[in-house]
């Protein structure tokens, strides 16, 4: 009996995937252990090649130990045992010196995997990522009412990004063992960008009137100060939420929401989002966008008497019909060998531009954001001064302002002016050879890298953290479509203009053409032209609202 229910144990153990972590002792002989010191803890261990580690801490003064943030009742003053648990985790030693608080307080971040993925040559995994988006966008477009029905429920983007998770946790492909991520994000965001916001026309955004402007704009406010503001009401009910780095996460939501997947990426990579998180935001993200864009779509059927309650004149959009369709017709031809070449010349220079500029520009605004902070040593902190009693607001203002040291966001920065800057120029016109559908691939290609890097089994261990986000995202696009309908009301705006300028910002180039179309396709690339704007203002606009979300958690 006692074996059976030792072998109960432990393969409730197994499955369940909890960590046991206990300090050595001496039947923990090193033949059994994979033996390294804590100064060596690599960034990846296989639990295949690694079912248990051997921590040692030589030439460490006695330290207590964290996990994940966590107390322990373990010490640095005999080495540690640890079976590792599935996910990205953190092992922390922490002087035990309470007026040194500051002093050898060292982490070390690290992830586990269940084992080695089966594919690792990163040809056959980009094969596989293309295979994955050739098979959603063939389904997508299929006649099949099975399919149409599935599609209208569940979106293509969702599809591009979760099929490639399924892959990776399920050890087919891995994120840790490719370099995919890493080319698409650096190389093939950037260039999406100038694609993308290549193609913004002024002068026919000016066209569209100064109400779809308006309600442009409106909308991006709304998600600007709706992030913060519905973080800040479900504080009060669960202050757990300040505590950590959710805020972080919900930048992305903030850049994907005011322009696009291209924004959502930067953001992620500029305020440092872990994996675990992006991948919860990715489904808050997707979720509570779907969600809002079936009611709008909803509303198409009732502009009419929406535009009643708006006191609207919508005489203007049948003329901006018209101009729509003119556009098209000038700008659309068939693209040559030369264009193609021209084209991609001219955005990959850029992206090198952009890499070239940002090199240099971060480090020097990083060591000036470093020459504001107070200066604050091991000396004072073992002599009883808090560095809290000693910084000043420019210490507040370097920590908000800690992005503008990042070469990334400068990469992203630099690519969107770039990008904008085309749009004045007859390279604009690359747009009818297919500029922003290159850019779209670029994007789709990325999207799919993205996917690799979420496992599914650590997004369910986290969904205490998960509900909160949940409810903020829809207290989020409550406070982003109340802000929309009363500037409606005040400049009796058409409800068009509603609709599309919330989908330029929530859904991007992929939904808000959606939406305009559902009025008149026709209308389709109006949705267009304001997304690509949410392109060029998304980044922007998503720093301002993450600064503000994180003046809540960390300076509020």
């Amino acid at each position: 009996m006692k074996r059976f229910l030792t072998l109960i144990a432990f393969i409730f153990l197994t499955v369940s995937g909890f960590a046991q972590m206990r300090q050595a002792n001496g039947a923990d002989v090193d033949s059994l252990f994979h033996v390294v010191d804590f100064n060596d803890l690599e960034s990846l261990y296989y639990k295949e090649e690694t079912p248990a580690l051997k921590i040692t801490f030589t030439d460490m003064d006695s330290s207590i130990v964290l996990y994940d943030g966590d107390s322990t009742d373990l010490t640095t003053d005999a080495a540690i045992i640890y079976k590792p648990k599935r996910g990205d985790h953190t092992l922390t030693v922490w002087d035990t010196c309470d007026a040194c608080d500051y002093r050898n307080k060292v982490t070390k971040t690290f992830k586990i995997k269940s084992s080695l993925p089966w594919i690792m040559n990163d040809a056959t995994v980009f094969g596989v990522l293309m295979i994955v988006l050739f098979i959603v966008f063939r389904t997508a477009s299929s006649s099949n009412p099975g399919l149409k029905k599935f599609y209208r429920i569940v979106p293509a983007l969702l599809l591009c990004y979760f099929i490639p998770a399924g892959l990776n946790s399920a050890g087919i492909i891995s994120s840790e063992e490719s370099s995919l991520y890493f080319i698409a994000s650096r190389y093939l965001l950037p260039a999406s960008l100038v694609l993308l916001c290549l193609s913004i026309d002024i002068p026919a955004i000016k066209r569209l009137g100064s109400k779809a402007i308006i309600m442009f704009f409106t909308a991006t406010v709304g998600i600007v100060i709706g992030g913060p503001l519905a973080l800040w009401l479900i504080a009060l009910i669960a202050p757990e939420v300040l505590e950590g780095e959710i805020w972080r996460g919900l930048s992305t939501v903030a850049g994907s929401w005011i322009g696009g997947g291209a924004n959502q990426t930067a953001m992620k990579e500029i305020y440092g989002a872990s994996d675990t998180l992006f991948s919860a935001m990715i489904v808050v993200d997707v979720f509570v966008a779907n969600i809002f864009m079936s009611i709008l779509l909803f509303g198409t059927g009732m502009n009419k008497r929406i535009n009643k309650f708006f006191k609207a004149d919508d005489s203007a959009i049948e003329a901006l019909k018209q101009k729509m369709e003119n556009f098209q017709a000038s700008v659309s031809r068939v693209a040559t060998f030369q264009d193609l070449i021209f084209m991609l010349g001219i955005t990959f220079g850029l992206v090198g531009l952009a890499h070239l500029l940002s090199d240099n520009l971060a480090p020097f605004i990083d060591s000036g954001l470093n020459a504001m902070r107070t200066p604050y040593s091991v000396e004072m902190a073992c002599q009883g001064i808090a560095f809290e009693d000693i910084s000043t607001w420019k210490d507040t203002a370097a920590d908000l302002m800690v992005s503008f040291g990042s070469g990334f966001f400068w990469l992203v920065v630099f690519s969107t002016i770039f990008g904008v800057i085309l749009s004045f120029t007859k390279f604009r016109n690359f747009e009818g050879v297919g500029a922003s559908k290159m850019g779209s691939v670029f994007l789709y290609v990325l999207v799919a890298t993205i996917g690799m890097k979420m496992d599914i089994m650590e997004l369910v261990a986290n969904w205490g953290v998960f509900k909160f986000l949940l409810s903020i995202g829809l207290i989020w696009i409550f406070i982003h479509a109340l802000f929309l309908f009363v500037v409606a009301k005040l400049i009796k705006a058409p409800f068009f203009f509603v609709a599309v300028g919330s989908q330029a910002n929530v859904g991007g180039a992929a939904s808000a053409p959606i939406v305009a179309g559902a009025f008149s396709p026709s209308l389709a690339p109006v949705g267009v032209l304001l997304a690509v704007l949410g392109y060029a203002v998304g980044t922007f606009g998503a720093i301002l609202c993450t600064i503000l979300m994180q003046w809540i958690s960390v300076g509020g």
